[in-house]
């Protein structure tokens, strides 16, 4: 399996906050979801992954290239957004565009014409007069308009009507359909990542803590239902074998989500591992 991006002992250290070591492979073809609460180091990451900020340690390869050698020809391949439209508030999408395609020998205007149809964008608006949704998907028809093998997306879909997501996860897998793009989505509407994530990767507090197959990563735990009195008191205190002989009674198992399962980890200030089960 050919990896289009891989992250070896990315270090980035503030006064208040440290990114540790952190490390994952994105094969080409897939979706990666980026998870974390607010503050863990997610769009640290991704800045110090594109050497937006300096990072102090650490190697990126992006289609088999070293980003610190090769970073001009590197950044052609990729889309980015994040966070939307931070331009001038009167200055029209038609101006921002004018500017933005000349930084891509691979632009193209068929494509982005063909998004603005899609995300129904008027360019001939002002920033200003754009909602918080439209100008995620502004930001998006840029990524997307100049062939980009790898598309790193900070919050995509935040700002967005429920039916616009389900468009956009839509986009995204048509995107990754032939295997040749890969899409890194950071995100905090984790029910996003369970309808379209082939890979979780999960930081807390500027450390790695997970980074899986999405199949794996939830498929190691258990959501176990049940009264008081049905429950061992290993279930009680929420982990227990995976072999499920702590619960008596009829309790009822089931497969956890992605937000359950980030929302134990974060509680409890442990580490996803296989093997063990949540209870409720």
């Amino acid at each position: 399996m050919d990896e289009l991006l891989t992250v070896e002992g990315l270090t980035k250290r503030y006064e208040t906050f440290a990114l540790d070591d952190v490390s994952f492979t994105l094969p080409a073809g897939y979706i990666m979801g980026f998870i974390g609460r607010n503050g863990a180091g997610k769009t640290t990451t991704i800045k110090s992954m594109l050497n937006l900020v300096h990072r102090d340690a650490g190697r990126v390869t992006i289609l088999g290239r070293d980003l610190d050698t090769h970073e001009l020809r590197i950044k052609q391949d990729i889309g980015l957004t994040l966070g939307g439209v931070t331009y001038y508030p009167t200055t029209r999408l038609a101006r921002i565009t004018s500017v933005f395609h000349r930084f891509y020998e691979t632009w193209d205007d068929k494509a982005y014409r063909a998004y603005l149809s899609r995300f129904e964008l008027d360019e001939t608006k002002k920033v200003g007069q754009l909602s918080a949704g439209m100008k995620v998907k502004y930001a998006l028809a840029l990524a997307l308009s100049h062939h980009a093998r790898l598309l790193i997306l900070d919050e995509p879909t935040s700002g967005l009507d429920p039916i616009s997501r389900d468009d956009l996860l839509d986009l995204f897998r048509e995107i990754i359909e032939e295997g040749e793009r890969s899409i890194l989505f950071s995100t905090q509407i984790t029910s996003d990542l369970d309808k379209c994530a082939d890979y979780i990767t999960y930081i807390r507090e500027g450390r790695l803590v997970a980074s899986a197959p999405a199949d794996e990563f939830i498929g190691s735990y258990r959501l176990v239902s049940g009264r008081k009195d049905q429950l061992t008191p290993a279930v009680a205190d929420a982990l227990i074998g995976s072999d499920a002989s702590a619960i008596v009674g009829d309790c009822e198992i089931s497969r956890p989500d992605i937000e359950q399962i980030m929302i134990y980890c974060e509680r409890a200030g442990r580490a996803p591992a296989g093997g063990k089960e949540v209870s409720k």
